[in-house]
């Protein structure tokens, strides 16, 4: 090819000198051009490239898709893009010449034109970028946009979903629950006498046993449509779709006994010697009436009456006789 073997020297050093891989090849695939940036990132020098079909010069062949491309541009005469989102390393190209370990291969961006000679036979030009830059730069992002939206929606103590997240996912959930006609129940779950603790024992204490409580209460958990957050200071909360009033009690025994069995040291207790909970409990079903904000009203009511006799008990409030009380019925009318 004229063009090629009277090139200057200062043609030779321009595309040395740029910041992309160049390879040129005619229309056997053969190579006619290989310049410093691909003779760099592949270990192969320009001298051993040239003149050697485009399958075989490199120490592993190509993909199969960039020899299609390379094939329809020659043929047809069509530009192709082989975007890195698709095809993340056509090229045997490494970013550390010396290294051949699949980790150091090169995240490519490749695109392939069609060129015309003086002698009117078409070659095809192949230019590569280094894309590992923008992947680590994207990579990074979405991390931080991972690590964002886990803050806005888990608490940062425990671990668990915390307020915001359960009061949209319960929106949904109770929705559900009414298309489909299935129970949903709420379980309000307080730690008793936890401001004693705190005093006694001390607030790094009173975190440890926090995450201790959260840990225990989400492992009981066995649906992924269970969900239970963090909804107050020592107060959680658990939402059981489909989860009749028949079976509430038991289920909410069986959270209470969970924790009185981790025997936590609570001297300051005023029902025993360690730690406790009490909890409250009501069901939403296709008879009981009221609404999502009353149901979550009947548990905290619930929870309220098991605190009022004696603590350390599980309380149902029937959703269908929980009567909203006065200074929170507008609130709740709101929501019907």
């Amino acid at each position: 090819m004229p063009a090629i073997s009277s090139t200057s020297l200062n043609f030779e050093s321009i595309i040395n000198a740029i910041n992309v891989g160049l390879i040129l090849v005619d229309r056997d695939q053969k190579v006619l051009l290989w310049n410093e940036w691909v003779a760099r990132h592949s270990d192969i020098p320009m001298e051993k490239a040239l003149g050697k079909p485009l399958n075989e010069v490199f120490i592993e062949p190509p993909s199969p898709a960039l020899l299609a491309a390379v094939r329809n541009t020659l043929q047809y005469g069509l530009p192709v893009v082989l975007s890195n989102a698709l095809h993340r390393s056509p090229l045997a190209l490494f970013q550390i010449t010396d290294a051949r370990m699949e980790e150091n291969r090169m995240h490519q961006s490749v695109t392939i034109t069609s060129l015309s000679g003086d002698d009117l036979q078409r070659y095809c030009l192949i230019q590569i970028s280094d894309s590992s830059n923008s992947i680590k730069r994207e990579k990074m992002l979405r991390s931080h946009s991972e690590v964002l939206r886990k803050e806005a929606t888990t608490d940062s103590l425990t671990g668990l979903y915390n307020r915001r997240f359960f009061d949209e996912h319960y929106k949904m959930a109770m929705g559900q629950a009414v298309r489909q006609k299935l129970p949903i129940t709420i379980f309000m779950v307080d730690i008793d006498y936890f401001k004693d603790y705190n005093d006694y024992y001390g607030h790094l204490a009173g975190d440890k046993t926090l995450n201790t409580v959260a840990t225990t209460l989400r492992n009981i958990l066995t649906r992924s449509s269970d969900v239970v957050a963090r909804y107050g200071g020592e107060e959680f909360i658990l939402m059981l779709p489909n989860m009749s009033s028949d079976n509430a009690l038991q289920f909410a025994e069986k959270l209470r006994r969970a924790i009185w069995n981790l025997a936590i040291p609570h001297i300051k207790s005023k029902i025993g010697s360690q730690l406790s909970i009490s909890i409250g409990v009501s069901t939403f079903d296709q008879n009981s009436g009221g609404n999502e904000r009353s149901l979550i009203l009947a548990a905290d009511t619930a929870l309220y009456d098991a605190k009022h006799k004696g603590r350390n008990q599980v309380s149902c409030l029937a959703l269908s006789s929980f009567v909203v009380p006065e200074s929170q019925a507008a609130s709740v009318n709101s929501v019907m």
